[in-house]
Protein backbone atom coordinates (compact mmCIF):
# COMPACT_ATOMS: atom_id res chain seq x y z
CA UNK A 1 0.00 0.00 0.00
CA UNK A 2 1.24 3.41 -0.98
CA UNK A 3 1.97 5.53 1.81
CA UNK A 4 0.76 9.02 2.23
CA UNK A 5 3.63 11.68 3.69
CA UNK A 6 3.10 14.85 3.03
CA UNK A 7 -0.35 16.76 1.13
CA UNK A 8 -0.58 20.17 -0.11
CA UNK A 9 -3.31 22.43 -0.32
CA UNK A 10 -3.45 25.61 -2.61
CA UNK A 11 -6.10 28.46 -1.43
CA UNK A 12 -6.43 32.29 -2.89
CA UNK A 13 -4.02 34.33 -0.77
CA UNK A 14 -6.97 36.22 -0.18
CA UNK A 15 -8.32 33.81 1.94
CA UNK A 16 -5.56 33.19 4.31
CA UNK A 17 -6.44 35.03 7.15
CA UNK A 18 -9.61 33.65 7.15
CA UNK A 19 -8.22 29.84 7.12
CA UNK A 20 -5.41 31.10 9.67
CA UNK A 21 -8.68 31.84 11.68
CA UNK A 22 -11.27 29.88 10.76
CA UNK A 23 -10.02 26.79 9.59
CA UNK A 24 -10.57 25.07 5.97
CA UNK A 25 -14.04 24.36 4.23
CA UNK A 26 -15.45 23.36 1.54
CA UNK A 27 -17.11 25.49 -1.30
CA UNK A 28 -20.37 24.40 -0.03
CA UNK A 29 -19.63 25.47 3.82
CA UNK A 30 -18.46 28.45 2.62
CA UNK A 31 -21.61 29.36 0.64
CA UNK A 32 -23.36 28.41 3.93
CA UNK A 33 -20.95 30.83 5.92
CA UNK A 34 -21.64 33.59 3.61
CA UNK A 35 -25.79 32.80 3.47
CA UNK A 36 -25.96 32.07 -0.07
CA UNK A 37 -29.46 31.02 -0.82
CA UNK A 38 -32.03 30.41 -3.99
CA UNK A 39 -31.36 30.80 -7.07
CA UNK A 40 -27.67 32.32 -6.76
CA UNK A 41 -26.74 28.54 -4.13
CA UNK A 42 -28.15 26.60 -6.88
CA UNK A 43 -25.94 28.51 -9.67
CA UNK A 44 -22.73 28.35 -7.27
CA UNK A 45 -23.25 24.97 -6.35
CA UNK A 46 -25.16 22.75 -8.86
CA UNK A 47 -23.76 24.25 -11.81
CA UNK A 48 -20.07 25.34 -13.42
CA UNK A 49 -18.73 28.08 -12.58
CA UNK A 50 -16.94 30.13 -15.13
CA UNK A 51 -15.99 32.83 -13.35
CA UNK A 52 -13.84 33.23 -9.86
CA UNK A 53 -16.52 34.44 -7.39
CA UNK A 54 -15.68 36.87 -4.45
CA UNK A 55 -18.74 36.02 -2.15
CA UNK A 56 -20.51 38.67 -0.12
CA UNK A 57 -18.17 37.86 3.31
CA UNK A 58 -14.80 39.20 1.23
CA UNK A 59 -14.38 35.08 0.41
CA UNK A 60 -13.15 33.75 -3.18
CA UNK A 61 -14.33 30.98 -4.24
CA UNK A 62 -12.76 29.26 -7.61
CA UNK A 63 -13.91 28.63 -11.15
CA UNK A 64 -14.78 25.65 -12.40
CA UNK A 65 -14.00 25.83 -16.27
CA UNK A 66 -11.96 22.30 -16.43
CA UNK A 67 -15.34 21.25 -15.85
CA UNK A 68 -17.84 22.03 -18.62
CA UNK A 69 -21.08 20.19 -18.14
CA UNK A 70 -21.02 18.46 -21.86
CA UNK A 71 -17.91 16.79 -21.15
CA UNK A 72 -18.93 15.70 -17.68
CA UNK A 73 -22.11 14.37 -19.38
CA UNK A 74 -19.90 11.84 -21.91
CA UNK A 75 -17.29 10.69 -18.63
CA UNK A 76 -19.95 10.49 -15.80
CA UNK A 77 -21.52 6.81 -14.81
CA UNK A 78 -24.43 7.20 -12.78
CA UNK A 79 -24.75 10.72 -12.30
CA UNK A 80 -25.43 13.96 -13.59
CA UNK A 81 -23.52 16.99 -13.88
CA UNK A 82 -25.03 18.91 -11.60
CA UNK A 83 -24.67 15.94 -8.84
CA UNK A 84 -21.22 16.23 -9.61
CA UNK A 85 -20.70 19.80 -8.99
CA UNK A 86 -22.41 19.64 -5.96
CA UNK A 87 -20.19 16.66 -4.73
CA UNK A 88 -17.18 18.48 -5.94
CA UNK A 89 -18.28 21.38 -3.59
CA UNK A 90 -18.74 19.59 -0.68
CA UNK A 91 -15.22 18.50 -0.39
CA UNK A 92 -11.85 19.90 0.31
CA UNK A 93 -8.91 19.00 -1.76
CA UNK A 94 -5.25 18.12 -1.01
CA UNK A 95 -3.07 17.39 -3.64
CA UNK A 96 -0.44 14.65 -3.35
CA UNK A 97 2.22 15.63 -6.46
CA UNK A 98 3.61 18.81 -6.25
CA UNK A 99 3.66 18.67 -10.03
CA UNK A 100 -0.38 18.46 -10.37
CA UNK A 101 -0.33 21.28 -7.90
CA UNK A 102 1.99 23.06 -10.15
CA UNK A 103 -0.44 22.47 -13.07
CA UNK A 104 -3.32 24.43 -10.63
CA UNK A 105 -1.34 27.26 -9.69
CA UNK A 106 -0.74 27.69 -13.42
CA UNK A 107 -4.41 28.13 -14.34
CA UNK A 108 -5.36 30.49 -11.49
CA UNK A 109 -2.78 33.01 -13.65
CA UNK A 110 -1.95 36.17 -11.61
CA UNK A 111 -3.55 35.85 -8.42
CA UNK A 112 -1.76 35.19 -5.85
CA UNK A 113 -1.77 31.92 -3.73
CA UNK A 114 -0.41 30.42 -0.56
CA UNK A 115 0.47 26.49 -0.30
CA UNK A 116 0.03 24.78 2.85
CA UNK A 117 2.23 21.79 3.44
CA UNK A 118 0.09 19.02 5.66
CA UNK A 119 1.29 16.34 7.32
CA UNK A 120 -1.08 13.59 6.08
CA UNK A 121 -0.40 11.30 8.71
CA UNK A 122 -1.67 13.20 11.02
CA UNK A 123 -4.67 14.48 9.31
CA UNK A 124 -6.15 11.07 8.59
CA UNK A 125 -5.61 9.42 12.11
CA UNK A 126 -8.16 12.99 13.25
CA UNK A 127 -10.73 12.81 10.24
CA UNK A 128 -10.10 9.33 8.58
CA UNK A 129 -14.02 9.01 8.22
CA UNK A 130 -14.32 11.55 6.35
CA UNK A 131 -11.61 11.22 4.20
CA UNK A 132 -11.74 10.13 0.43
CA UNK A 133 -8.97 9.24 -2.11
CA UNK A 134 -9.13 9.44 -5.99
CA UNK A 135 -6.85 8.11 -8.44
CA UNK A 136 -7.82 10.96 -10.91
CA UNK A 137 -7.98 14.71 -10.68
CA UNK A 138 -11.69 14.89 -10.07
CA UNK A 139 -11.46 18.47 -11.36
CA UNK A 140 -10.44 18.65 -15.03
CA UNK A 141 -13.08 16.65 -17.86
CA UNK A 142 -11.14 17.85 -20.67
CA UNK A 143 -8.54 16.14 -23.17
CA UNK A 144 -10.53 12.96 -23.11
CA UNK A 145 -11.02 12.68 -19.64
CA UNK A 146 -11.02 9.23 -17.47
CA UNK A 147 -14.84 7.54 -16.08
CA UNK A 148 -16.21 9.18 -12.85
CA UNK A 149 -19.02 8.42 -10.35
CA UNK A 150 -19.53 9.01 -6.95
CA UNK A 151 -17.31 5.73 -6.41
CA UNK A 152 -14.24 7.81 -7.55
CA UNK A 153 -14.35 9.60 -3.79
CA UNK A 154 -13.07 5.80 -2.62
CA UNK A 155 -13.30 6.10 1.14
CA UNK A 156 -10.09 6.39 3.11
CA UNK A 157 -10.63 3.39 5.36
CA UNK A 158 -12.11 0.95 1.96
CA UNK A 159 -8.52 2.07 0.21
CA UNK A 160 -6.67 1.34 3.03
CA UNK A 161 -8.13 -2.32 2.62
CA UNK A 162 -8.77 -2.98 -0.69
CA UNK A 163 -7.12 -0.15 -2.76
CA UNK A 164 -9.09 1.02 -6.02
CA UNK A 165 -11.46 -2.24 -5.93
CA UNK A 166 -14.37 -0.45 -4.66
CA UNK A 167 -13.92 1.73 -7.28
CA UNK A 168 -13.91 -0.37 -10.15
CA UNK A 169 -17.05 -2.76 -8.61
CA UNK A 170 -19.67 0.17 -8.79
CA UNK A 171 -18.47 2.17 -11.88
CA UNK A 172 -17.87 -1.40 -14.29
CA UNK A 173 -14.16 -0.46 -15.05
CA UNK A 174 -11.14 -2.15 -14.82
CA UNK A 175 -9.26 -2.34 -11.28
CA UNK A 176 -6.65 -0.06 -11.36
CA UNK A 177 -3.54 -1.99 -9.66
CA UNK A 178 -3.09 -0.97 -6.42
CA UNK A 179 0.79 0.73 -7.30
CA UNK A 180 -1.43 3.20 -8.58
CA UNK A 181 -0.98 6.53 -6.77
CA UNK A 182 -3.35 8.34 -5.91
CA UNK A 183 -3.89 11.95 -6.90
CA UNK A 184 -6.23 13.72 -4.86
CA UNK A 185 -7.05 13.38 -0.89
CA UNK A 186 -10.22 15.18 -0.17
CA UNK A 187 -11.90 16.08 3.63
CA UNK A 188 -16.18 16.21 3.21
CA UNK A 189 -17.29 19.84 4.98
CA UNK A 190 -14.85 21.51 7.26
CA UNK A 191 -11.34 21.32 8.75
CA UNK A 192 -11.93 23.99 11.27
CA UNK A 193 -8.45 23.32 13.03
CA UNK A 194 -6.58 22.66 9.73
CA UNK A 195 -3.19 24.77 11.78
CA UNK A 196 -2.73 21.67 13.50
CA UNK A 197 -1.70 20.17 10.46
CA UNK A 198 0.32 22.40 8.50
CA UNK A 199 3.65 21.56 8.78
CA UNK A 200 4.95 24.65 5.85
CA UNK A 201 3.24 27.53 4.55
CA UNK A 202 4.23 28.82 0.90
CA UNK A 203 3.00 32.73 -0.30
CA UNK A 204 3.01 32.51 -4.36
CA UNK A 205 3.49 35.37 -6.21
CA UNK A 206 2.07 36.10 -9.20
CA UNK A 207 3.00 33.65 -11.72
CA UNK A 208 5.86 31.94 -9.07
CA UNK A 209 5.42 28.11 -8.76
CA UNK A 210 5.56 26.06 -5.38
CA UNK A 211 8.95 24.63 -4.84
CA UNK A 212 8.36 21.87 -1.86
CA UNK A 213 10.42 22.16 0.80
CA UNK A 214 12.59 18.78 1.84
CA UNK A 215 12.48 17.43 5.90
Amino acid sequence: MIRLTSIYHMAEAANWPAIQRDGLHSASTLLDFAGILGKDRERLEKHQRLTHTELPNGIQIRDQRPMPAAALANCLIGITPSEWYTLINAHIFFWLDPTRLNRHRAACGARPQVVLTVDASKLVAAYAEKIAITPINTGNARRRPARRGAATFVPYTTWVTSAWTSEAASLGTPVRPSSHHPVELTVVGSIPDIMQFVVGVQQLAPGQLFTPVSP
